[in-house]
This record gives structure tokens, C-alpha cells and sequence, in this order.
């Protein structure tokens, strides 16, 4: 209890003098009165406020960028007859190389991500082989080495996903010799090691369909290449049964406008023969018809028993049955002529992608590109990708000269039909020469945005691990692949200010450079397009 204060026995002026010092006086009782009231208001404990909560900083939410584009765009590099690469048979190997190397900087400048590179134009071989020989078109003659001596489909390989495009091996199955060949026979091609197994049609050497020996040396060739290169797809063209000949007429005969030419048939007796010999009971076109189906069904199983993850992807004639077409569909009959039944193959799940030639422009009577491009989506039960062919080479072409607004519209309709996914372009020489301005209005348009490869869920849905990002002191930022599965590419997004970038990166190129202020989200892809979880790397501030 707090003591009152000492008063020192002083008595106030005009106090009785006989009242003792220590009793209470009365004014005394005022100063009691008002220390205690002072001392009572200062020991109650009035409500304690709360104290004011210190101000949190606000959550930085990172921004989440679209998803990453999806769409296949390829070019075929055809190398039979010299047609793009190499620009003509025999070149030193320097400008081999260079001619390369210019291709593949226009597809990534293109924004394209993948090139179908022919390396087997007539049972002959664009790298080292044991079962064929070199083509004439890389060395000048069938069976001649390389000086130096190189093997052009690994470096094509290398390069093309250096720059972050895929590479497809495209193998002619049947061709044995094109009618614009010069150089003859080498002794280890097959019409000289199995002169059986190759037949003469017209101007050309064609392996026989229905040859056993032909059908496994094609399949062989390309078990050996998915065994030994690194490529991501394995591409056949339309080429099954050759293209019809016309039959030579008579001495003195004259062709009659009002009846139909007669063809020359295929020469494939003693094959026949064999067939029926041993119990076969189909008709001649049907057994034809199973040939090849045969081959495919078994270059899909023999690819992927080797490598699960190469595509494998068939480039038929464009037009399809004739029981099967819709109305408006005419012309020639590649399940008739060519013994090609495509619809089944799709239908069976026997490739992964398909690759019809749409060879026509849009609108036009007989063979519409919008009605064709339904016609094969709705064949597509097995949901294989689509991935129809443009002939991008009638651009500036003498006797066709294609406008590129035909190129730009036929992938327009791709674009805005939701069960095709992309396209391949006939052939790279139309996109090096830049005819009529193509590549710019394709940059400006179409493709101003990069694309990753569709994803194919049926041979492998399981994602990367996501990469790891670390920003070194300069502002850089390396990347570093996750553990497990190799990444072929990084998605990556650069944004500000709610506007974003999107770009594709090789795998094999680990910094990324970003500008301050910019966010940073990427995630890694790997070969059949399955995405990782995706990483975001805050800016840096600006400076």
C-alpha cells in the first residue's frame, strides 16, 4: 500500500494549537481524498486495446501462361533424283555438308519441328549400310563411298535435334530403280543379288509385293536403321504396287479417246503361282491387297519391338476407296491400282500417324481439300494423328502456280478441324527458294508461334521430371534436366506485364536468357511430346 507523503509536522497557517500535530485535520481530509483519488485512478487496469496487426505483404501470385501450342509441321527432303538434297549427285562432301546445314536452319527459322529425310529412294542407302548399297544420288554411283568418308543420316540426326527438330527416316519400300537413274546396278543391290525379287515395269525395277525375299529385305533395312540412329519416326510414301503403266499398243494401233487405255499389269507370275501352289484362295487383287498390308502391319510391329518411342507414319495417295468416298470424290483408285488399302490400316491402329497426300486445292470439282481432309478424319477410328500433306511445291511451280494463300488456307482448314493436328510440306525446295514470298506469310501468319509435336499417349504417356532452374549472377538462368526420362526439348514462356513469349529450346542447349522484369515458366518435353510440370522463375528487377 503506498504511504501518504510526509508532511513534516507542519502545521498550515491558522491550525489549532490544541489539536495534536498528528491528528487529522480537515483539510488534511481534502488531500487524502484527492491522492487517493488519484492513486486509485492510476493502479485500475482500463481494457487493454488490441495492438494493431503489422501490415502482411501481399502474396506474389504467379502468373500462369497459356498452354503450350500443339502442331505437327514438318517437310519431306527428298533426295530421289536429286529433288533437295543434295542438289545434285556427286558434290564435294563440304558442300554436302553445307547444303545441310542450310536446310535445317530454314526449318527452324520456319518454326518448323520436324523433317522426313529420304534415305532409301530405290533400294540403295543415304548412310552406311551393309544390306544396300550408296545411292547414286549422294556419291554420283550406286555402290560408291562417300570421300571422306561420313555417314550423312547420323550428322542429319545430330543437327536437326541441335535445332530442336524431330527426324524421320523415310524408306521408298518397294522402288528398286527410278526411270531417271543413271549410274548402273551395283553388285550388292538386289536386283543383282536376288535378281528374282526385282521385277522390270516400264522404265522402272520394282521389288515384287508378294516376294518373300523382298518383303523381309525391307523390313530388315529398316530394322537396322531404327536399330542403329537415333531417328524419332520411321515415314513409307504411296509407293506399294507401282503407279499404272500404259501398255505399248500394237504395230500400226492408235488410241481411241472414248475407250480406256489398257494398262500394262504387274509382273508377278511366278509369285502368284507360288501363292496359289501353296493353298492361297484370295483373288489376285485381294492377295495384292494383303501383301502390303502384311509389310505394314509388320514394319509397326518390328519398329516399335526395338524402339517403343519411334513414330511410325505411312504418306498414301490422297484419294481413298471409291466405295468409301463421299459425294463430290473422283479419280483414281489407289486400293484398285496401287493395292493400297489404307482405310484399313488406319482403322487396325497399324501406324501412328497418316500422312495423306492432299495434292488439290480447296474448292476444286472432283478433288476438294476440305472434303478429302473430312474424309480421312472420319476414317480415323483409331485416333492415329493427322497429319495431311500440302503440295507447297505448286507455288510458283510453272504449269500449276499456286498462290501461297492456297498453302495458307489448306492449313487454316487443318487448324479448325479438332482431329488433325498438323502438316507436312512438299518438299523442302519450295520453302529454300521461298517461292512467291511463302516463307514470310507463313511466318506472319500461321506460324508466327512456335509449336510443339503433338504428344502420342498410345506408345507412352508418362511425363519428364520437371527441370530444375538456377539463375547464375550474370541474370542467366540454367537449366537442368530432372532425373529419370531425357528431355528432347524445353517449353519455355517468357512474360510481362501479362503479355506472353513462347518459344521451344533443345535440350542440349541449357541457358536461358531472359530480360529484367520478365517471368520465367518452363517445363521439359520429351521425344513423343509428354510435358513435365512446369517451373516458374520470378524477374529479376529491372535495371
Amino acid at each position: 500500500m503506498m504511504s501518504l507523503p510526509d508532511l513534516g509536522g507542519v502545521r498550515p497557517k491558522g491550525a489549532l494549537e490544541t489539536r495534536p500535530a498528528t491528528a487529522f485535520h480537515p483539510w488534511l481530509w481534502t488531500v487524502v481524498a484527492t491522492l487517493c483519488t488519484l492513486l486509485l485512478a492510476g493502479c485500475a487496469t482500463p481494457p487493454r486495446a488490441k495492438p494493431a496487426k503489422p501490415m502482411a505483404a501481399a502474396p506474389v501470385v504467379a502468373p500462369i501462361p497459356p498452354p503450350a501450342p500443339r502442331e505437327f509441321r514438318a517437310a519431306w527432303v527428298a533426295t530421289v533424283a536429286n529433288i533437295d538434297w543434295p542438289s545434285q549427285p556427286g558434290l564435294p562432301v563440304a558442300q554436302q555438308l553445307a547444303e545441310m546445314l542450310a536446310i535445317l536452319d530454314r526449318a527452324r527459322e520456319l518454326k518448323l519441328n520436324a523433317i522426313i529425310l529420304q534415305v532409301r529412294p530405290a533400294a540403295d542407302a543415304l548412310y552406311p549400310s551393309a544390306l544396300e548399297p550408296w545411292s547414286e544420288y549422294l556419291t554420283g554411283a550406286q555402290g560408291r563411298a562417300l570421300v571422306p568418308l561420313y555417314d550423312p543420316l547420323k550428322l542429319w540426326i545430330f543437327e536437326a535435334h541441335r535445332r530442336g527438330l524431330e527426324l524421320h527416316a523415310w524408306f521408298n519400300p518397294y522402288r528398286a530403280r527410278h526411270e531417271k537413274a543413271k549410274s548402273p546396278f551395283a553388285e550388292t543391290h538386289l536386283a543383282k543379288t536376288n535378281p528374282a525379287s526385282v521385277k522390270h515395269y516400264g522404265d522402272l525395277w520394282w521389288m515384287d509385293p508378294g516376294d518373300a525375299f523382298a518383303a523381309q529385305r525391307t523390313l530388315d533395312v529398316v530394322a537396322d536403321v531404327v536399330r542403329r540412329y537415333d531417328v524419332d519416326g520411321v515415314h513409307i510414301d504411296d509407293y506399294f504396287y507401282p503407279y499404272p503403266i500404259a501398255a505399248p499398243l500394237p504395230a500400226g494401233g492408235k488410241v481411241n479417246p472414248n475407250v480406256p487405255a489398257p494398262v500394262l499389269d504387274f509382273p508377278d507370275d511366278a509369285s502368284w503361282k507360288q501363292y496359289r501352289a501353296g493353298g492361297g484362295k484370295l483373288a489376285r487383287a485381294d492377295w495384292r491387297r494383303e501383301n502390303v498390308d502384311h509389310l505394314v502391319e509388320q514394319l509397326y510391329r518390328t519398329i516399335h519391338s526395338i524402339k517403343p518411342w519411334v513414330k511410325f507414319g505411312v504418306s498414301p495417295f490422297g484419294l481413298g476407296r471409291p466405295d468409301r468416298r463421299p459425294p463430290g470424290i473422283e479419280g483414281f483408285s489407289q486400293y484398285d491400282k496401287l493395292y493400297a488399302n489404307v482405310e484399313k490400316w488406319l482403322q487396325a491402329g497399324w501406324l501412328d500417324y497418316l500422312t495423306p497426300q492432299l495434292y488439290w486445292p480447296a474448292g476444286q470439282k472432283g478433288q476438294d481439300f476440305g472434303l478429302l481432309l473430312d474424309y480421312w478424319a472420319k476414317q480415323n477410328t483409331a485416333q492415329r494423328h493427322l497429319w495431311p500433306g500440302l503440295f507447297t511445291s505448286s507455288v510458283g511451280e510453272a504449269g500449276k502456280n499456286w498462290a501461297p494463300e492456297e498453302i495458307l488456307k489448306q492449313v487454316a482448314l487443318i487448324r479448325a478441324d479438332p482431329r488433325a493436328g498438323g502438316e507436312v510440306h512438299f518438299s523442302m525446295a519450295a520453302l529454300m527458294q521461298d517461292r512467291r514470298g511463302i516463307d514470310g506469310k507463313l511466318l506472319s501468319g500461321p506460324y508466327a508461334t512456335p509449336a510443339l509435336v503433338p504428344s502420342t499417349p498410345w506408345l507412352d504417356a508418362t511425363p519428364p521430371a520437371a527441370p530444375e532452374l538456377t539463375r547464375s549472377t550474370d541474370g542467366r538462368v540454367v537449366v537442368f534436366a530432372g532425373t529419370g526420362k531425357r528431355p528432347a526439348n524445353y517449353a519455355v514462356w517468357r512474360g510481362q506485364e501479362g503479355a506472353w513469349r513462347f518459344s521451344v529450346q533443345p535440350a542440349g542447349e541449357a541457358v536461358i536468357e531472359t530480360a529484367a522484369g520478365e517471368w520465367l515458366v518452363v517445363s521439359a518435353v520429351d521425344r513423343l511430346g509428354n510435358e513435365s510440370a512446369r517451373v516458374t522463375l520470378p524477374p529479376i528487377e529491372k535495371r
